[in-house]
């Protein structure tokens, strides 16, 4: 894949760069999260400290703690002596992926429609205000992050503690699933209007509207990058 200049740094090293010295270890977790996304570390690739010290200009301590830490996350896995790589998913995973979440998103939209204060109603819609403010960022690790807690606001205004437990898990896998997305069709206009179809059903207080929005969004969506990894052939199927 042809990388633009503006993506590799003055090491040679495409869609990382230097990780400033005053935050080290967020800034590592950082850019090894921006090559995932970008698709510059591919789902699957290995990731060595020696490599990740020099792309970054960071010591091995720090490599390895910010590793650890990504780890924990999901985003990476550890395999008995070869060491870790990025998580990677199949196309069953991602389709039973995607039907799981929309059972745990509309477990979500219960509760927070079940407010009868309207605070978790404003919680949720404060988190789309949050997205639509970076949804066409010019940094595509910003759009990113802001569609994630674009994600995790819908949960965080559910106030349901154990789907919050859940969470980091779930964005791992969303993760992983948009570094395969990214690659092949980077479209921040059709993120947005499937975000936005998403709030105008879940505005409308109707279950069945918003059933069918999560279904568009999370598992149409699935289906359409299972498609683009299988030449079609699994899509075809489910």
């Amino acid at each position: 894949m042809a990388v633009d200049s503006a993506d590799r740094d003055a090491t040679g090293v495409p869609g990382l760069m230097p990780a400033e010295s005053v935050t080290r270890r967020d800034a590592v977790i950082t850019q090894i999260k921006r090559g995932i996304v970008l698709g510059s570390i591919k789902p699957g690739q290995k990731l060595t400290e020696s490599y990740l010290s020099t792309a970054l200009g960071v010591s091995r301590p720090t490599i390895r703690e910010a590793l650890n830490q990504v780890a924990q996350d999901g985003l990476l896995v550890q395999e008995p002596y070869r060491g870790l790589r990025v998580a990677d998913l199949d196309a069953a995973t991602v389709l039973d992926i995607a039907d799981v979440r929309v059972a745990l998103d509309m477990q979500a939209v219960s509760a927070v429609l079940a407010d009868s204060t309207g605070r978790r109603m404003q919680r949720l819609m404060a988190a789309w205000s949050d997205y639509e403010r970076n949804a066409f960022a010019s940094d595509p690790l910003i759009q990113h992050e802001a569609h994630i807690a674009y994600h995790r606001g819908i949960w965080a205004a559910s106030e349901n503690t154990f789907l919050m437990r859940m969470w980091p898990v779930n964005e791992a896998h969303i993760t992983i699933a948009l570094a395969h997305d990214q690659v092949t069709r980077h479209d921040p206009q059709r993120a947005h209007a499937v975000h936005a179809a998403l709030v105008d059903a879940i505005q409308t207080r109707d279950m069945d509207k918003i059933r069918a929005a999560f279904v568009a969004h999370t598992v149409d969506s699935a289906r359409e990058l299972v498609a683009i990894m299988t030449g079609g052939v699994e899509a075809a199927s489910s």
